[in-house]
């Protein structure tokens, strides 16, 4: 069952608003603000990886954009104990000249923020991102 929520805003944000809507391909401001909303309610209930308790059990999607060269230290991860890989993903940007490199992640966050900030300090790698799943009480799988 929906319920209906509703704000105010000035006539500035409201205008700027509906081009980002617009321009996210939403086609409607009702399913942005949902999103928009469960994102920062996520956000706010369980932090980024950053601010997790270093025990918490965490599982998302890593972005990896790289140069060639450090494809071994990428299999020694996938291949490491301290986390597990369900899915991992190369491809090629031939426009970006760069490899990029998703995995599906399980682990605890404190090792997980230790390997993105390892990655990071890395020769040729040039960005790394952990984005954590959202939490459900329930829906797939």
């Amino acid at each position: 069952m929906s319920r209906v929520f509703s704000f105010s805003t000035d006539k500035e944000f409201a205008a700027e608003l509906d081009q980002i809507i617009l321009q996210s391909g939403y086609q409607n401001r009702s399913m942005f603000l949902r999103d928009a909303t469960i994102h920062f309610s996520e956000a706010t209930r369980r932090g980024d990886l950053n601010s997790m308790d270093s025990e918490q059990k965490v599982e998302g999607t890593m972005v990896i954009y790289y140069q060639h060269g450090v494809e071994n230290k990428l299999m020694e991860l996938r291949h490491t104990n301290s986390i597990t890989v369900n899915s991992y993903h190369h491809n090629c940007l031939p426009e970006s000249h760069t490899c990029v490199d998703t995995m599906q992640i399980n682990g605890k966050a404190g090792v997980l923020r230790k390997i993105v900030d390892a990655l990071k300090n890395t020769k040729d790698i040039d960005r790394v991102e952990f984005i954590a799943a959202p939490m459900r009480e329930s829906g797939c799988c």
